[in-house]
């Protein structure tokens, strides 16, 4: 496992802020169990899922989530920081259950930032609403220092409406369980990647940045008995299946050779020592679904464009609590901790 960026140290013994507490790792699991919670407390925050869901009366629930993106750089292939920030914001809602429907957006600009730019970024952000039906409603600027903002950062807030029936939770799994991936992971961080250092391949690698909210409505519509949805951004797959397997007290048992990873992504990966298990997706998203109704989940799944390399990769068993394993090619099993920091910072 590389450490490439990555900081060993788990303990939450810091007077200062590290890099890794951003990585949706261990550290950033003790930042949030250690300082937020005993500080904000509150049950829909306790529960840490993607998005809170809130009862305002008479029969309805909203789904309300918030996040910040400061990816470098801020236009890559396939995508950008703005389209990035909308469909990140969305994504969060649809696994959540939740129909989006109007987003914010706050706008941190550093002095210098070419209004080109600026105007591009808010383009991608239009197009991308457009393109998932959601308004964005609302918003605010703030300008610093030259050298002080990395030209800029952009937290959105979404609002979903929540169907009636509807409860998915990263605490719902049960022995029997399977999961579905939605297709090729570690495709967003490792195109991140190349653009930084420089890597070309033979084919154009691209960011799988899109809007789930489409797939995840025909996925519940088509499968009502999906236990919960998660998407893999900070952390990768392996974050998300650890905060299922803790979350729900059961061991996650995932097979390597069922991974669906581009072959271009899977050679950078072991160029740089990087486990693809780790890296961050923004379009994909995993499913638990009851084992009878696995081969249906996939089959639906696989007739929308952005779930068509869906896989189902793994199952949920009662033997080790809290672990994830994965039986690898080789036939060996082993472990798939949480990192202490990050494989690759500023990529979300």
């Amino acid at each position: 496992m590389s450490s490439f960026g990555e900081c060993p140290i788990s303990r939450f013994d810091y007077d200062r802020i590290l890099l890794g507490h951003g990585s949706g790792g261990r550290l950033t699991s003790e930042l949030i169990g250690k300082l937020f919670l005993p500080a904000f407390g509150g049950s829909p925050l306790a529960a840490l899922e993607d998005a809170a869901t809130l009862d305002i009366g008479m029969g309805s629930r909203l789904a309300f989530t918030t996040d910040a993106f400061v990816v470098r750089p801020i236009f890559f292939p396939g995508g950008d920081i703005g389209r990035l920030a909308v469909c990140g914001t969305i994504n969060d809602l649809s696994v959540a259950g939740a129909v989006p429907r109007f987003l914010s957006a706050a706008f941190i600009l550093e002095e210098g930032l070419a209004l080109d730019d600026l105007r591009r970024i808010a383009d991608s952000m239009q197009l991308a609403c457009d393109e998932a039906g959601v308004e964005l409603v609302t918003g605010d600027t703030k300008v610093v220092d030259r050298g002080k903002g990395d030209q800029v950062f952009i937290t959105t807030t979404g609002i979903g409406l929540v169907p009636q029936g509807r409860s998915l939770s990263i605490a719902n799994a049960k022995p029997g369980d399977r999961i579905l991936v939605s297709g090729t992971i570690g495709d967003h961080g490792v195109a991140i990647l190349s653009v930084r250092e420089g890597i070309e391949f033979e084919t154009l690698l691209e960011s799988d940045v899109a809007p789930l909210n489409r797939l995840t409505e025909l996925l519940m519509t088509e499968c009502p008995s999906i236990r919960c949805m998660r998407d893999p951004t900070r952390g990768g797959v392996a974050g998300v299946l650890n905060e299922l397997a803790v979350a729900s007290r059961v061991e996650v048992r995932v097979t390597e050779s069922s991974l669906p990873i581009r072959p271009e992504v899977r050679a950078a990966c072991e160029m740089l020592g990087l486990d693809p298990m780790y890296v961050a997706n923004e379009g994909k998203l995993l499913a638990v679904v009851p084992g009878e109704d696995a081969d249906r989940l996939l089959s639906v799944a696989r007739q929308h464009p952005l779930g068509r390399n869906a896989a189902l990769i793994g199952s949920v068993v009662s033997g080790r609590l809290g672990l994830v394993t994965m039986q690898s090619l080789v036939g060996g099993e082993r472990l798939v901790p949480v990192l202490a920091g990050e494989q690759l910072p500023r990529i979300c």
